[in-house]
């Protein structure tokens, strides 16, 4: 084992090799490497001096942006560690975003920026890069944009660049070009009864009728379902990253939520806890053999071939979620009250769904005309 030497700011350890190694916790609350290796350890010493110097003097920055501006970096040089290096909410990105980012980084924004150093990338460059990224993609332009703002501004953070040249109006966000038509109770049912395998059946009926996200409906366990109260319990989501399956918390705090099941599925539930789940208390829910999670790939097949067999070709899978929120919606929940249901941090997610439920007001005005004609009255509320 390499010896290692504790200190008051920061620490040495002795590398097999001989040399020392310095390093210390940050401002950042992130732990730093020196960039080199030194000789004697009256070196590495001088090291940490001089950088707990630069904290008390209030001019500290992270040793590798240091390093990447002394050099006069390229983006494709500084981009990858700004994305490790990035916090949100004092917290690292998440394996399957930090994986989407490095993706959309390698197809649409090194290819044309890549290799002009951070201070060369001008509001005129930002400008003629986004009018070459495919005009018939919003979205993927959007995210695009949204990824080297993010990126550059995090330059102007950390000290590598006085502002940020990522200034074109409207360009990180985008109008849905496609519309939502919720499904009905029936066809969410036709739905359900003509997937294969029939262990998918509950998998379809929890999406619509809780508004929950494949990630999570992929990593429910036995202990996570109480029919006797008729909830689910939320408290963690799945996700596929380079093969591999990973288990973390939901999509954003608010992601952890207990859901009411509607009474009427409860004879579902119990059904298939009998037919398909494993006894033990980590038993997944719906899963493949060996207790493995489902094959999202797997699943949207089978998915697809029963929305056609039910009429809906047009509904995706997490449509099923939208539909659910808006049935929520229509019934006259509160914004808040959508909000816990389907997990949204922000009100603006969950007021898609009540914009949705005041399409129902033709619906009103019809029932209101029945007072008119004498074939309905008013409902009274006694105090």
């Amino acid at each position: 084992m390499p010896a290692r030497r504790r200190r008051g700011f920061g620490g040495l350890r002795k590398l097999p090799s001989g040399r020392w190694q310095a390093y210390y916790s940050g401002p950042d609350g992130l732990r730093h490497l020196a960039p080199e290796t030194f000789t004697v350890k009256i070196d590495g010493e001088a090291w940490l001096a001089a950088e707990r110097r630069l904290i008390e003097r209030d001019e500290w920055r992270p040793p590798a942006a240091r390093r990447v501006a002394t050099h006069g970096a390229t983006l494709v040089q500084y981009a990858p560690g700004a994305l490790e290096r990035r916090r949100v909410r004092g917290q690292p990105l998440r394996p399957r975003t930090l994986a989407l980012y490095r993706s959309q980084l390698d197809r649409l924004v090194l290819p044309g920026l890549g290799e002009l150093p951070l201070r060369g990338i001008t509001g005129e460059v930002v400008r003629r890069w986004h009018d070459n990224l495919p005009a018939g993609k919003p979205t993927q332009r959007a995210h695009a944009y949204s990824l080297l703002r993010t990126l550059l501004g995090q330059a102007v953070d950390e000290g590598l660049l006085r502002e940020n040249p990522a200034k074109i109006r409207g360009a990180g966000t985008t109008r849905r070009v496609r519309d939502i038509s919720t499904a009905t109770p029936a066809e969410v049912q036709a739905i359900a009864e003509a997937i294969v395998p029939g262990r998918l059946r509950l998998f379809v009926l929890l999406a619509a009728w809780c508004g929950m996200r494949y990630g999570e409906l992929a990593e429910l366990r036995r202990r996570d379902i109480d029919v006797e109260k008729g909830t689910v319990r939320v408290d963690r989501a799945v996700v596929r990253v380079n093969g591999e399956d990973l288990v973390g918390p939901p999509k954003s705090a608010a992601g952890r939520r207990t859901v009411a099941i509607p009474p009427h599925l409860i004879p579902d539930v119990e059904r298939h806890l009998v037919e398909y789940v494993g006894r033990a208390g980590n038993a997944l829910l719906f899963a493949r053999e060996g207790n493995r999670h489902l094959s999202h790939t797997e699943t949207t097949k089978a998915y697809a071939r029963a929305r056609e067999a039910a009429g809906r070709p047009d509904l995706r899978l997490h449509d099923l979620r939208h539909t659910g929120a808006t049935w929520a919606a229509q019934t006259g929940a509160t914004l808040a009250e959508l909000m816990a249901r389907v997990g949204h941090s922000t009100p603006a997610a969950a007021l898609r769904y009540q914009h949705a439920a005041q399409g129902r007001d033709a619906a009103i005005a019809a029932a209101m005309s029945k007072l008119a004609n004498g074939t309905s009255t008013l409902r009274t509320h006694e105090n």
